[in-house]
């Protein structure tokens, strides 16, 4: 099935920042209902494969890959004040480097911690049950 104008629209403002909602509203759909479109064009099947065969045309185009990404990022991270005295070797560059690196291969990891105690007996489920249908009739 062939896309619509909005979704090939949609297709082309996606490749823009991968952010749905901004490309529903940049393509032309309700501002209001953009990120529920968006989630919904990112879902069918016609959309990601548009999506795909437009990442792979823009990557033949500019020759820029995810493994030439990487690779330049490894060389930013793996330089070192022994590569010479033209080496331009700054701190901040190898630590964003190397913290993109980690973020690629899921190194880190955020996690939070609940600690504390919950007491709920079928009794006292059952009470507040009853206490949000009061008054309500069925």
């Amino acid at each position: 099935m062939a896309l619509t104008a909005k979704q090939t629209a949609f297709v082309q403002e996606y490749l823009v920042d991968l952010n749905a909602t901004q490309a529903a509203i940049r393509a032309g759909y309700s501002q209001r209902r953009a990120g529920e479109i968006g989630y919904q064009l990112l879902q069918k099947t016609t959309v990601q494969e548009a999506i795909k065969a437009a990442m792979d045309e823009r990557g033949d185009r500019t020759h820029i890959t995810q493994d030439f990404v990487l690779a330049e990022l490894y060389k930013i991270a793996t330089q070192g004040a022994d590569d010479g005295p033209e080496s331009s070797l700054k701190y901040s560059n190898k630590l964003k480097a190397l913290e993109l690196l980690g973020k690629h291969m899921a190194m880190f990891t955020e996690r939070s911690e609940v600690t504390g105690t919950l007491s709920l007996t079928m009794e006292s489920y059952l009470e507040d049950l009853d206490k949000q249908g009061e008054g309500q009739a069925f």
